[in-house]
């Protein structure tokens, strides 16, 4: 499939669907797309997101290609705290590798990272803005506040388990472990609208090293349905490129989520090109959702009431 043939697959789904994509307080994935967004899981959640893809490769200088598929999966687990998150994503690749009418296979773990992320700035810690029963204008209004994101700040280390670079396509041997970070930014326009930024420094101090950058955009068609579209770019020794992808999530239920996306490449060395199904899970019966009193919503009756609570408690030797 040429670049432009690839260009037109995705123009039409796009233009066939309205560029949107999941938003709802059930389950917090990051798939489909490849973008990590700022909030936590949530304190003691375990969730799994995993997706298999076909994947097609092309090299117009080197002269190969390859094709097969890859999976991959992301364990994410809320610990300590409603911000922290501890994440480990790992990606195994098996294709087929042709160079000079030779075809040999390839298999081995192509990604293993883990790390964790922390929620450093919420803007909606004190809630969603009350709207106003008196003015439609008002609730309708644009409001600069959507422009402060939420942030968080990631750091990682890759591990490298195999014996040689099989999809590196150099002699450069890749390092055994290389440490990563990230900066992550999410705005809320609406009530729908999402926009995921990261900025990411990879495989730090080594000859694989390079400087990244996501961009996600998502807008809920509904409670359960949505689709994406986002913007991925690599800027590296070895590997500079940028990738476009779009997709859709069904919400199936509170804690499911079912996938599917598709993907390509700009450039012709190498032209990707992949499309794949993914699922999310999570586990939730260990979290208990701790809920706080804003300040001045208490009445002094509801206060009152807690004294006397206390009071009863303590001659009833109850502590």
């Amino acid at each position: 499939m040429t670049f432009s043939s690839k260009v037109v697959l995705i123009t039409t789904l796009l233009i066939s669907s309205i560029c949107a994509a999941q938003y709802t307080d059930e389950v917090n994935s990051n798939r489909p797309g490849k973008s990590m967004m700022a909030f936590a899981v949530g304190k003691s959640v375990i969730q799994t997101e995993t997706g298999v893809n076909y994947i097609t490769e092309n090299h117009d200088k080197l002269n190969y290609n390859a094709k097969g598929y890859f999976a991959d999966l992301a364990l994410r687990w809320g610990l300590f705290k409603e911000e922290l998150e501890l994440i480990a994503e790992i990606q195994y690749q098996k294709d087929s590798y042709q160079k000079f009418d030779v075809t040999s296979n390839r298999s081995a773990l192509r990604q293993t990272t883990f790390g964790a992320k922390y929620l450093i700035y919420d803007p909606f810690k004190k809630g969603p803005e009350k709207p106003s029963i008196y003015s439609w204008k008002a609730n309708h209004r644009f409001k600069w506040k959507q422009f402060i994101p939420a942030f968080s700040a990631y750091a990682g280390a890759n591990l490298n388990f195999s014996e040689n670079n099989l999809f590196a396509n150099t002699s450069v041997v890749e390092a055994k472990f290389s440490p990563k970070i990230m900066a992550i930014a999410q705005n809320h326009f609406g009530d729908r609208t999402v926009l995921v930024t990261n900025l990411i420094y990879n495989k730090i101090g080594t000859d694989f090293a390079s400087i990244d950058y996501i961009l996600t955009v998502t807008h809920g068609i509904n409670q359960n349905l949505s689709v994406f579209i986002e913007n991925q770019g690599y800027n590296g020794k070895y590997y500079s490129d940028g990738i476009f992808r779009l997709g859709a999530a069904f919400l199936h239920k509170k804690d499911m989520q079912f996938d599917a996306s598709i993907g390509t490449s700009i450039k012709n060395t190498p032209g990707i090109f992949y499309g794949g199904v993914g699922f999310t899970w999570r586990f939730t019966k260990n979290y208990k959702e701790v809920k706080m009193d804003k300040p001045g919503t208490r009445s002094k009756m509801d206060k009152k009431m807690d004294k006397k609570a206390a009071k009863n408690k303590r001659k009833d030797g109850v502590e």
